[in-house]
């Protein structure tokens, strides 16, 4: 549901240096107005599928997609719709793989949405920012608070801490250098073609599949090796439409966010079990006050809801 953006996306893949063999679009639309553009805008390599209604969502057209990838194909690479690619993207990953022969899967870097600094001196008591490898970036008033009541995690970024709630792979710097990692965002991923003979996306995950590369990415590293190439970069520009509502998004915030927390860790002790219900319940009390501070209340209050009723709901329903 989202044919502008995604044929700008297009023209992106258009111009790589490393042009690919297939582009295949999965398109879960109600409408034909993505068949439409790609009709008045043909791509070379590129095949269309208009899925029928039983394999929407995400994880489901994603495994739907995978199925049609050409036998030839070695490398399988995802983008969300509304991404931009630099034009050495493709060709970064592919080094990454021929640097790291070793790795199932490779993660791109998304460029624009946070302001980072290199800096030459750690300032450990500068609470304001967070520190990585020689760079720095303003740190949210959510973890701020997290670190003064010892909620913060205690895993590098891209890894998921026992008690869930780590830092995403957003949380390493545009270094240009390549890190090892457990968590990869879908929507800037690859994966080697084997991987799938043995692993697919859960189809737990409905409709827009919150958490869906979390819980992949995490099963898939269990078995090999994830990187991140914060050389392989692109933008990522968040089309609106296509999203579900606020209610329905704060109620997958918490009841995937379980999902894949157990998943990490399926026998959690106390202090996991204690962190992880601490930290869900102060991010939906940190939401919560967005009702009365931030011009949109009435999406602040849905998704609070939302997240109110996902976590009542995991003590009588649980996800896993």
């Amino acid at each position: 549901m989202r044919p502008k953006p995604l044929l700008t996306l297009l023209q992106s893949v258009h111009s790589q240096t490393s042009f690919p063999n297939e582009i295949l679009i999965i398109d879960g639309s109600t409408n034909s107005d993505t068949q439409t553009i790609l009709e008045e805008n043909p791509f070379p390599n590129l095949q269309y599928y208009k899925v029928p209604p039983q394999h929407r969502g995400l994880t489901k057209q994603r495994n739907y997609g995978i199925e049609r990838v050409g036998i030839g194909m070695e490398i399988v690479c995802f983008l969300d719709d509304d991404t931009v690619l630099e034009k050495d993207y493709f060709q970064q990953l592919l080094h990454t793989y021929e640097q790291y022969p070793e790795a199932l899967g490779v993660g791109g870097y998304i460029k624009n949405e946070i302001q980072w600094q290199q800096t030459m001196v750690e300032e450990a008591h500068q609470s304001d920012f967070f520190y990585y490898d020689g760079w720095q970036r303003k740190e949210s008033s959510r973890f701020r608070l997290r670190k003064k009541l010892g909620l913060d995690s205690d895993c590098p970024p891209g890894y998921a801490p026992l008690f869930s709630h780590g830092r995403s792979i957003s949380f390493l710097p545009p270094s240009q250098k390549t890190y090892e990692v457990e968590q990869l965002m879908g929507g800037v991923s690859s994966f080697r073609k084997s991987v799938f003979d043995h692993i697919q996306f859960a189809t737990y995950f409905q409709g827009y599949g919150l958490y869906e590369d979390a819980d992949f990415s995490l099963r898939l590293a269990k078995t090999g090796k994830l990187y991140l190439n914060t050389a392989a970069q692109l933008n990522h520009y968040h089309a609106p439409s296509g999203r579900p509502n606020q209610y329905q998004y704060g109620k997958m915030v918490v009841r995937n966010g379980y999902y894949v927390w157990r998943i990490k860790n399926p026998k959690p002790n106390l202090k996991a079990k204690t962190k992880w219900h601490a930290i869900t319940l102060l991010l939906t009390l940190i939401r919560a006050t967005n009702i009365l501070n931030t011009p949109n209340r009435k999406a602040a209050a849905t998704e609070t809801l939302g997240r109110i009723i996902g976590w009542l709901s995991i003590f009588y329903q649980k996800p896993i």
